[in-house]
């Protein structure tokens, strides 16, 4: 009986939850509230954009280099002798001013030479002074001879018409033939002499010649003798010691010209035929490079940054472009020339430009024309993200004609007047809408890098 009650319990129970649950439904469908409709907002992404314009840019060429002196010196022995004279600060890195005796050889063998030489100048002199002398008399003597000739030519024909007639005897006319025989003889010597003194005098002349060589020689021994600084300058290596015997052709030391140093900067070929294409005039259709015009780099400003020291460099000037290309890098080698590079030295804040330093090279140049310029961060694999005319992204291709520093310059794809999103956007969809915000600051950077 009681199994019965509760199974009665608890299907009573159940039953009584159904129908509250289903009477709460009931109201709670009854009181129900209809939503509120309502538009969502389309969503707007904020951006910076740049307004592209032309702007004048100054075309660079960027390498590196190591300096060396413009022009060195290394002195080396032409005549033998001891040294007898060595400046007390030949040292290595010395610095010595044009006109300083450096190094002296022993001077007396080249002395004496030139002693010799001239004492046998002097001895020519007199040789042919006497000849002249020599040659006047003979001149003289040969015309009173010649007249004596030509009286005892008379007398002989005189006598040989008596000797004929018989007024004289043979004997007198046999003394007179020898008489006018002996005049001709004496007559023919003093010919024969003055014929022989142009020779006599050729000699002589040759012996002087070479006479004055020798003079000239031992004269530039001698001052080879005698080591000064052609200029101003900075002594390097030095292998020369005071009383050492020195040989013909040994080195005595070496020594570097403070008036100016170069740089051989190597140069990617691009950058280089950019730079130089801007500033070399086009030669005609059908003509080539006119050699007898030297070309002309005076519109290529250079500047030299020495590696590793921020805020020492050097303006120079580029001379010239060296033949061939560097056979490892492939790249070009401009040579940069430095003027008076120890100037305006103070060590150890701002040194020389001296040999070894390692520097890195600019070269610049203004371009022919004005180029659109933008920020190469704003190319994104070929295309840029525009703000078109209803503030939505558009996404377009470019060419970029090349990339310098943090610019691109474009070369075709964009015109003046368009807006260039300059933020990188996590989702770059065409057509989304966009909330643009010119950035002035970001274009006068640009302008700032595109005339540094």
């Amino acid at each position: 009986m009681r199994p019965a009650i509760r199974r009665l319990g608890r299907g009573l129970a159940v039953l009584i939850g159904v129908v509250v649950g289903v009477a709460l439904l009931v109201v709670f469908v009854a009181n129900r509230q209809t939503p509120e409709r309502q538009e969502a907002a389309a969503a707007v992404t904020p951006v910076r954009f740049v307004e592209v314009r032309p702007l004048a840019l100054r075309l660079e060429a960027r390498g590196h280099g190591v300096a060396r002196p413009a022009e060195t010196w290394q002195a080396t022995a032409s005549v033998a002798g001891r040294v007898v004279k060595r400046h007390p600060e030949l040292e290595s890195g010395t610095l010595l001013p044009e006109g300083t005796l450096l190094v002296a050889l022993d001077p007396s063998r080249y002395e004496l030479a030139i002693a010799e030489a001239e004492a046998e100048l002097a001895s020519l002199a007199g040789e042919l002074t006497q000849l002249e002398a020599e040659e006047a008399n003979t001149r003289r003597l040969l015309a009173l001879e010649q007249q004596a000739l030509a009286l005892a030519e008379q007398e002989l024909a005189r006598i040989e018409r008596l000797a004929a007639s018989g007024s004289v005897s043979s004997s007198r006319r046999d003394e007179q033939r020898r008489s006018t025989l002996g005049q001709r003889q004496a007559v023919a010597s003093l010919e024969d002499g003055l014929a022989l003194m142009p020779a006599r005098r050729e000699v002589l002349e040759a012996q002087r010649e070479q006479a004055s060589v020798r003079l000239a020689q031992a004269r530039k021994d001698l001052a080879d003798t005698r080591f000064e600084a052609p200029y101003d300058l900075r002594l390097a290596a030095v292998e020369v010691e005071l009383h050492q015997f020195v040989g013909t052709g040994q080195r005595l030391f070496q020594a570097e010209s403070l008036a100016a140093a170069e740089v051989e900067a190597h140069i990617p070929i691009a950058m280089m035929r950019r730079l130089l294409g801007a500033v070399m005039p086009e030669a005609p259709t059908g003509e080539g490079l006119d050699l007898s015009e030297r070309l002309d780099f005076s519109a290529v400003q250079a500047e030299l940054f020495l590696a590793g020291a921020e805020g020492v460099g050097w303006s120079g000037e580029l001379v010239r472009v060296a033949s061939g290309l560097d056979p490892t890098t492939r790249t070009v080698r401009a040579v940069v020339r430095v003027e008076h590079p120890y100037r305006d030295a103070r060590p150890p804040d701002r040194p020389p430009l001296q040999r070894d330093m390692y520097v890195r090279t600019r070269l610049s140049a203004p371009s022919p024309e004005p180029r659109l310029v933008i920020p190469a961060s704003a190319v994104h694999q070929g295309e840029v993200w525009l703000v078109d005319a209803e503030d939505r992204l558009e996404r377009r291709a470019v060419s970029v004609a090349f990339e310098q520093g943090n610019l691109a310059v474009i070369a075709s794809g964009l015109a003046p007047g368009d807006r260039v999103v300059v933020d990188d956007l996590p989702a770059a969809i065409a057509g989304m809408a966009l909330e643009p915000r010119r950035d002035e600051a970001l274009e006068a950077s640009v302008a700032e890098q595109a005339q540094p």
